[in-house]
Order: C-alpha cells, then structure tokens, then sequence
C-alpha cells in the first residue's frame, strides 16, 4: 500500500471514531465481527467495571466478502469463548446469534436483555474502532431511548493490520462503511451524520486509487 493510500486511510479512520470516553453501565453490548479483538475489549470491560452483564450478538453474516471468517461457529459464540478465557462468570454472559447486520444486532439485543428481564438504564457498545460512527448512527434509529457510550480497542490504523486483517482488506472496508453513512441515511435504516470536506476527499481519493470493494449500490 502507497503512502498517499494510508495518508488518506488514516484521515477516514479518525473520523469513523467518536472519542468517546465509556462510562460504567449495566451491560456491555460487544458487536460482531470478524476481529476477536473486540472481544478481548468488552472482556476487560467488564474485568474493570463497565458492566455486569455481556450480551455478544452476531450471527453467521459473512461468507464470502471482506468480512468473511473461517469460523465455524457464529460470531456471538466466538466472542463467548474469548469471554470465557478471559474469566468473564458465564451467567454473566448473553448470546444472540442470529443478527446478521449492525441494526439487527440492536433490534435482536435489545428484544434478549427484554426476555432476560434485564431492563439497563444505560450501556456500553464495544465495537471495532472504525464501525464506532456507523453503529452510533444505527442505534439512533434503532435503539434511541438508551443511554450509550462507544466504545473500542485502542488502536491506530497502522496498528489495527494483522496479517489476516490486511491493509488492502481494512482500507476497503473503511472505505466502504464511511460510504454507507451516507447511503443507510437516505434509506432511513441509520440518523445522518455531518462528513467533513476533508474525509470526503478522503474517501473519493481512495477510490480513484481501486479502493472500491466494499462499496455497494447507490
């Protein structure tokens, strides 16, 4: 990957992040994805008192594009398991393992903690560091009477690259989920967000570079 392509990597990577500082909560919600980091995340969460209860939600949602896993199991139960060795009680913890986008894993959460009887008075979202924008523009529509603060490992973008999570596949993904603000906004499936000048150069830089996989209809 070229400097210019991280130069403007790096400029959507900020923005995706609200810089939210977590505050203690009832629950933990910890989002799905292809990154067990995030699990580690919500497990010191509530290794350090951010929350009593631990819903992990994701299904089986990717099969063959960039968020694609070689897991067998679904996120939720991936996510338990790293709860689990990390010595997180198991009646402390949730699963939903049927949502297979942002806004389901808020509508199926939401409709568990009901079941469950636990009615928080406000939560935690940990989430991987450039879905915080995009989720927090999900919950709005989805979830909007609950308290939330965002939250995520804490990672730069150089940082963030595994030898599976490459820079190519991130860049692609960032790409196209700071596409998506926009486009799930007009659809009414997330609140709209105000994208500065600099990102949207950004963005349209990165993509007269082929950053375009990830991208959908518009």
């Amino acid at each position: 990957m070229t400097e210019q392509a991280l130069r403007l990597a790096r400029v959507i990577w900020e923005y995706h992040q609200l810089n939210q500082t977590p505050i203690p909560a009832d629950v933990i919600v910890a989002l799905g994805t292809n990154d067990l980091r995030v699990a580690e995340f919500a497990a010191g969460l509530y290794q350090n008192g951010y929350g009593q209860q631990v819903v992990c939600t994701g299904g089986i949602a990717h099969g063959s594009d960039l968020l694609a896993t070689r897991w067998d199991a679904s996120e939720a139960e991936m996510y338990a398991a790293v709860l689990h060795r990390r010595s997180v009680p198991k009646e402390a913890i949730l699963l939903e393992s049927q949502a297979s986008n942002t806004a389901e894993n808020f509508v199926f959460a939401k409709a568990l903690l009901r079941q469950a009887g636990i009615r928080p008075k406000n939560i935690v979202i940990a989430v991987k560091p450039f879905m915080q924008r995009r989720a927090y523009a999900t919950m709005a529509v989805e979830w909007p009477e609950m308290p939330a603060t965002f939250a995520s490992p804490a990672l730069t973008l150089d940082e963030y690259f595994t030898s599976e999570l490459t820079s190519d596949r991130i860049v692609n993904i960032i790409v196209g989920d700071l596409q998506r603000i926009w486009v799930y906004s007009r659809k009414g499936y997330s609140a709209p967000q105000r994208i500065p000048e600099e990102v949207k150069s950004a963005y349209e830089g990165l993509v007269a570079l082929g950053y375009t996989e990830h991208l959908i209809a518009e």
